[in-house]
């Protein structure tokens, strides 16, 4: 939306020719410009009736004053774009001046023109009309209670549904039903504070008090999503205002919620040590107003803030995918931020960089901001460079509403509006609530300390229930009024229902098909990690998937160069029966979509492979279209869905943990375009991965493929940092393995879902060994066995007369044994630990026992202060063995080739040496 300053101190005879332009070709000028003139002919009835612009005359009319109509519109736009700089959205103080410049000076105006009439008033719904009416319904629009920001939004659809919903609709008063709706909603989120202030005094719950508002405006999100057709609402949020939206959105009763208060509820530590209660999860069916069902989650999340935003939209997602066939108007992502974390972490960015990828589209995501004005302590001018704390959603040209918390009708007319937008565009929508936090960051907490003026304000001011009921009491109706003092007797009788511990009936509830796989699962025990399951596949599904995954069709044109690749892994099975790692791989997802589960995988650039290795996405080299090698599997009902990821390893590694959250029928797999690079993700890992099961009861079969292994690139390229998922290994929580042959990493992928439960698989997978000769596996492996856990010495040594035993784990196994095969060394066996955690115990006892008279010694190419060392000492305790590595080191490989080559050598050396 342009200002057109320059055409107002242009002639008349300038603008006289660009309406002439504009008369003989609409197109020939700007579109701005265009529709200004469309509008002003309308205006004057110059318009014609197939809704075309069809001037009738060539010359503008002569008692126009065209310069001054011109300026009319100028400030219709000023308002457009930067009303919100002086809307009045702060309930609690008046804002910083941001320097509109929406003066009537500024647009060329004087106070004697307010009362002259202008066609511009057509533009926002009120008709030809004075100055100083559009001014006021300018003012009333985008300048009171709400401020939108839209202005760099380039689709003219989007911008003329949000002005002709703001300027044509938005001030329309609401019934009474409604009215009582969202004082009914005020009422509850007030008790539930009152409630808990009263029987918990000085216990942590993080109250809402301040931002009650919160409770309506997500009922009314829901109902207008349901209306919709929405049938599945997922929210995200942090835990400020958590339990209130648990009792009062989700339906959880308080007797639920304050058994956890009081440690009363049963708790089942069968699976873990559980979490506080402002950090779980919960499902629940509402009924809508017109009688439709939604499907509420309300997904569990740590104290990292923002952390669950990628969470609940791969969520999302995923039931889009699996139970509404990626109809994305049927599900809703909710995300509720606070305004510190919105604009202080950078996870918000990588989702909102996701909104529009395929690989990671939603149709759209509801951001509501609880916006408390603070922090933890921190004022939000510390907090903040930019004018506002959403000011990144214009990054993905999502609009904003600002809205007074305290104006409860405002607020509601906001989120409906905003669902519509969503549902109408399948894009994401921020909504600013600007309120306040009626506490310190928790109720044990003295914000005074810090704000002693803004919380001196706080103190005496009215909570949004208090100001809603008063608005109604003094602006109301009569049946208005009526409705806000029977409401006010019914909040007190229901408040000391509450107090007096009245039953309440939870909601009913009724389990979703990807709810009911989970349920028919079982927790692993450990006698489930002494051998894995049989995860072979018969010869004729075996012929029958290479022969797909070899074939194209036959007007696609490959790369001549791929097409040698492909040939050459055909040749390889022809002549000497053998699989290479790749094929491995994709016979392992071809085989699973062939038993009816789909498999979805993402990362950057794992279409291809980093090393050039995968090749499941071909391009033909003529028109550049794309062929995925999986979809023609004659009989497979699952789909393989693969993409090229964004440059982010925290929001992708957290969307596909969510994915996976969501279905345990299907396999889910990220892969880091370097292991060294998983880091970026740790709270992911952290938080969900590697304890989300023990604190949420939540079962997870994600999988990481984390490229790892010494080859002298450096240390940003050699290391996936094994040593720190083994220290965050306990009560067999996840899968580590570090595999060597193509056909064990077949079964490993094949075993997550072939086992009775689910669990998240780290494998440290390799990188110039992709193509070592080594690594390829026999037909007759995949057609029957299983994944092992250890592989004795293939060599098959006389136990007897081996002195020492070498075990290891991954690329160095290749080191080891090229020095016993050259050397002809018959003394020594080497193991290989294909899987580190859970550790194989039996099995290595059982070797251990084999080998007795041999000294045994752990060899790894890690430092000894990183890769498994530490872990094994800790926990390998039935073994006694000495350990073989490179010195400790502060960083975990040399940047020097040579170096590189050197201590790789030492290793070899002294392993075979010592």
């Amino acid at each position: 939306m342009k200002d057109f300053s320059y055409i107002t101190s242009a002639s008349p005879a300038f603008i006289e020719s660009l309406y002439q332009d504009f008369v003989k070709d609409p197109g020939s000028v700007d579109p701005e410009f265009r529709r200004f003139f469309e509008g002003f002919d309308f205006a004057v009835d110059k318009i014609g009736t197939n809704g075309h612009s069809v001037p009738a005359a060539t010359a503008l009319p002569a008692d126009i004053d065209i310069k001054k109509e011109i300026a009319a519109y100028r400030l219709i736009l000023g308002y457009r774009n930067k009303g919100h700089l002086l809307a009045k959205t702060n309930p609690i103080r008046s804002r910083k001046d941001r320097g509109a410049n929406l003066d009537l000076e500024f647009f060329g105006f004087t106070e004697a023109d307010l009362d002259r009439s202008f066609y511009a008033g057509n533009r926002i719904g009120i008709g030809t009309a004075k100055l100083r009416d559009i001014l006021k319904h300018l003012q009333d629009t985008y300048a009171n209670h709400v401020g939108i920001e839209f202005k760099y939004i380039s689709n003219q659809k989007k911008v003329d549904f949000l002005t002709n919903a703001m300027e044509k609709e938005f001030q329309q008063p609401l019934k009474v039903d409604q009215q009582r709706r969202i004082l009914e909603k005020l009422n509850q989120g007030v008790i539930f504070e009152k409630f808990l202030h009263t029987k918990y005094i000085g216990q942590k719950r993080f109250s809402l008090e301040g931002g009650e508002t919160t409770i309506a405006a997500l009922d009314t999100i829901i109902n207008t999503a349901g209306s919709m057709d929405v049938q599945e609402v997922v929210i995200g949020m942090a835990h400020r205002g958590r339990l209130n939206v648990l009792a009062n959105v989700m339906g959880k009763t308080y007797e639920h919620i304050f058994s956890e208060f009081e440690g009363t509820q049963v708790m089942d530590q069968t699976m873990g040590s559980g979490d506080v209660k402002y950090h779980m999860g919960y499902s629940s069916d509402v009924t809508t107003h017109d009688g439709k069902t939604v499907h509420l989650k309300l997904c569990p999340n740590p104290s990292h803030l923002e952390a669950v935003d990628p969470v609940v939209v791969g969520f999302a997602r995923a039931k889009a995918d699996v139970l509404y066939a990626s109809d994305y108007d049927k599900i809703l992502p909710i995300l509720i931020h606070g305004d510190a974390s919105v604009a202080g972490q950078g996870i918000v960015y990588e989702v909102l960089q996701m909104s529009n990828l395929e690989g990671y589209y939603t149709g759209g995501t509801m951001h509501f901001v609880i916006n408390n004005q603070i922090g933890f302590t921190t004022d939000f001018e510390d907090a903040r460079s930019s004018d506002y704390c959403t000011s990144l959603a214009a990054t993905v040209q999502a609009p904003v509403f600002h809205v007074n918390g305290d104006d409860a009708e405002a607020v509601v007319k906001c989120v409906e509006l905003a669902t519509r937008y969503r549902q109408e565009f399948n894009s994401d929508i921020f909504i600013d609530m600007v309120c306040y936090r009626k506490h310190g960051h928790n109720e044990g907490d003295d914000p005074k300390f810090t704000q002693p003026k803004l919380y001196g304000l706080i103190e005496k001011h009215a909570n949004p229930r208090e100001v809603y009921t008063s608005y109604l009491l003094e602006n109301g109706e009569a049946d208005a009024r009526q409705m806000a003092q029977d409401m006010e007797k019914k909040f007190w009788a229901d408040l000391q229902e509450r107090l007096d511990e009245i039953k309440q009936n939870p909601l009913p509830y009724k389990y979703q098909l990807p709810e009911i796989a989970w349920r028919s699962l079982r927790r692993a025990t450990e006698e489930d990690f002494d051998q894995s399951p049989e995860t072979g596949i018969n010869e004729a599904d075996f012929q029958k998937l290479f022969n797909s995954i070899m074939a194209w069709p036959d007007d696609f044109k490959p790369l001549k160069k791929v097409e040698k690749i492909l040939q050459d892994k055909v040749k390889l099975f022809q002549e000497e029966g053998k699989l290479d790692w790749a094929t491995a791989e994709l016979m392992a997802y071809a085989s699973l979509l062939l038993d009816g589960n789909d498999v979805r995988m993402s990362g950057q650039d794992v279409r291809r492979g980093t090393f050039s290795h995968r090749h499941a996405v071909l391009r033909d080299e003529v028109t550049d279209a794309a062929y995925n090698r999986l979809s023609r599997i004659d009989g497979a009902a699952g789909k393989f869905r693969i993409y090229n990821s964004l440059l982010s390893e925290y929001g992708v590694l957290g969307f596909e943990y969510g994915y996976a959250m969501a279905n345990p029928n299907g396999l889910v797999l990220w892969e880091a375009q370097f292991g060294d690079f998983c880091n970026g993700a740790q709270t992911m890992i952290d938080q969900f991965i590697a304890a989300g099961e023990q604190k949420w009861n939540r079962m997870n079969g994600v999988v990481m493929l984390l490229p790892h292994g010494y080859e002298g690139q450096g240390p940003e390229h050699s290391s996936a940092r094994l040593e720190r998922f083994l220290q965050l290994c306990a009560e067999m929580n996840m899968v580590v393995t570090n595999i060597t042959t193509s056909v064990n990493f077949f079964h490993a992928l094949r075993r997550q879902l072939a086992w009775p439960f689910r669990k998240p698989m780290i494998n440290f997978s390799p990188k110039a060994n992709l193509r070592l000769p080594d690594t390829y596996s026999d037909k007759k492996e995949f057609i029957s066995g299983r994944f092992r856990e250890v592989i004795d010495d293939p060599t098959n040594p006389d136990a007897a007369h081996v002195k020492k035993v070498l075990f290891c784990s991954g690329k160095v196994y290749f080191d080891l044994a090229a020095r016993q095969q050259k050397e002809n060394v018959q003394d020594v066996a080497i193991i290989r630990m294909e899987q580190l955690y859970p550790l194989p115990q039996k099995q290595l006892d059982a070797l251990y026992n084999k080998y007795q008279k041999a000294t045994w010694f752990w060899v790894q190419e890690e430092p000894l202060n990183m890769g498994a060392a530490a872990y094994l000492k800790m926990n390998l305790t039935t073994i006694n063995f000495g350990v073989i590595s490179r010195q400790p080191s502060a960083s975990t490989a040399t940047g020097y080739a040579k170096v590189h080559a050197q201590e790789q050598a030492e290793i070899i050396d002294t392993a075979f040496g010592i």
